[in-house]
C-alpha cells in the first residue's frame, strides 16, 4: 500500500505585504517552522514566483525548488486557481473576475480567456521544470447562473455548455499530457465542475482525457450535502490531489444550503479551520490510504472565526496525525497455514 505525504499548506491564504509573508524564502521559512513538510505555491502570486520565466527555465525552478529545500520543504504543486476561473467566464460575471487578470487584458473577455489559456500552458511547463505530477487548478463556468433551473433550462444547453468547456480546455489537458503533469480540478461551488456528476460529464466531453483529474476538497462537498467518502469509492482513480479543509452545515428555520446571501460567519455552511467542522478526516485519510493514494495532503485553511496563524499551527500538527503508516502484512498472518494446492482441494472435497 502507498503512503500520503504531509503535512503541506496551500500558500494563498497566507500571502501579505509584510515579512514572512511577502517573499518566497521568509514563507518557506515560517511554513517549516510550523512543521510543514511540503507548500503549494499559487503561481499568480509574483511575491513568489514568476510563472512564465518557470515555464521557460529548469535553472529558475531548480532555484525555487533548492530555496524550498534550505529549509526541508517540498514544492507539492502549483496552483492556477485563479488563471483557470478565467478559461470560462460567463459575461454575467465578466466586471467581477476581471481583476483576477492581467491588466492589460482587463475589459476585453476574449483576450483575457487567451491570456489565462496562455497562463495554463505556462503552468503546465513550469510544472514539468519543477518535476511535478500534478496541478491545481479551477475549471471557470459557462453555466453557474444556470445551477437552479428557474426559469427552465432550454433543451441541450447543458450539453452545448460543457462541448464548449471541453473545448477550451482541451488545448490545455494536451499540453499537462506533453508535460507528464495531471490537471486536477478542485470541484468548488462557482466552478461548471462541482460534483462528481458535472465532473463526469466534463470528462465525457474530453473523451476521457487522461489528464482531466481531481483535487478532492470534502469541504465543499460538506456544504453541498454530498456524500464525500462514498465520492472516494466512486471516484478515486481520478482522485490525483488533496486540500484539507474543514467545513460545517447546521441548517436552521430561517435559512440552509443557499445561505441567505449571508456573510460567511451567519451562514449555516461555514468554513472551519481543521478540526473545528464536521468533516470525519479519520474516515478520508483511511479511504484513499486503503485506494493508494500517495499524493500531498495540503491544508487549505479557510475559517471565518479562528486567526489563521492558529489555524496554520494547528493545520500542520493535525495532518501529521491523521497521516497513516500502511501495514506491511496482513493482522492475521500469525495463523496462517501457507499456499498448499493440495491442502486447499482437499479442503474442497477436491480429488
Amino acid at each position: 500500500m502507498k503512503e500520503i505525504k504531509g503535512p503541506a499548506i496551500f500558500l494563498a491564504q497566507f500571502a501579505g505585504d509584510e515579512s514572512p509573508f511577502n517573499n518566497f524564502k521568509d514563507i518557506c521559512r515560517w511554513a517549516s517552522g510550523l512543521g510543514f513538510k511540503g507548500i503549494q505555491v499559487p503561481s499568480w502570486d509574483g511575491r513568489f514566483m514568476d510563472l512564465e520565466k518557470a515555464a521557460s527555465s529548469k535553472d529558475y525552478c531548480d532555484e525555487l525548488a533548492g530555496t524550498a529545500a534550505e529549509f526541508g520543504l517540498t514544492i507539492t504543486e502549483l496552483s492556477t486557481h485563479l488563471q483557470g476561473q478565467l478559461v470560462a467566464v460567463h459575461p454575467a460575471y465578466d466586471q467581477m473576475f476581471d481583476g483576477f487578470a492581467a491588466e492589460h487584458v482587463r475589459n476585453n473577455p476574449q483576450a483575457r480567456t487567451e491570456w489565462a489559456v496562455e497562463q495554463m500552458k505556462f503552468a503546465a511547463k513550469a510544472s514539468q521544470n519543477l518535476g511535478l505530477n500534478a496541478h491545481a487548478s479551477f475549471s471557470g463556468a459557462l453555466l453557474w447562473q444556470t445551477v437552479y433551473p428557474w426559469p427552465q433550462r432550454p433543451a441541450g444547453l447543458v450539453e452545448s455548455g460543457f462541448k464548449e468547456l471541453a473545448n477550451r480546455w482541451l488545448p490545455i489537458l494536451d499540453a499537462f499530457d506533453e508535460a507528464g503533469v495531471d490537471v486536477c480540478y478542485e470541484l468548488h461551488p462557482g466552478e461548471d465542475l462541482h460534483d462528481g456528476v458535472t465532473f463526469e460529464r466534463f470528462l465525457e466531453a474530453t473523451g476521457n482525457h487522461p489528464r482531466a483529474n481531481i483535487l478532492y476538497d470534502p469541504s465543499h462537498f460538506v456544504l453541498q450535502q454530498l456524500d464525500y467518502l462514498a465520492f472516494i469509492d466512486i471516484y478515486h482513480e481520478r482522485i490525483k490531489a488533496f486540500h484539507v479543509k474543514d467545513a460545517e452545515f447546521t441548517p436552521n428555520g430561517r435559512s440552509g444550503v443557499y445561505g441567505g446571501y449571508q456573510d460567511w460567519i451567519n451562514r449555516p455552511g461555514r468554513f472551519r479551520s481543521l478540526g473545528d467542522g464536521q468533516t470525519d478526516f479519520k474516515a478520508i485519510f483511511s479511504k484513499l490510504t486503503q485506494y493508494g493514494f500517495d499524493g500531498w495532503a495540503v491544508l487549505e485553511w479557510e475559517c471565518c472565526i479562528k486567526h489563521p496563524l492558529d489555524g496554520a499551527a494547528e493545520g500542520a500538527k493535525f495532518i501529521q496525525d491523521h497521516l497513516i503508516r500502511p501495514t506491511e502484512k496482513a493482522f492475521d498472518d500469525f495463523a496462517g497455514v501457507g499456499a498448499d494446492e493440495d491442502f486447499n482441494k482437499k479442503l474442497l472435497g477436491i480429488k
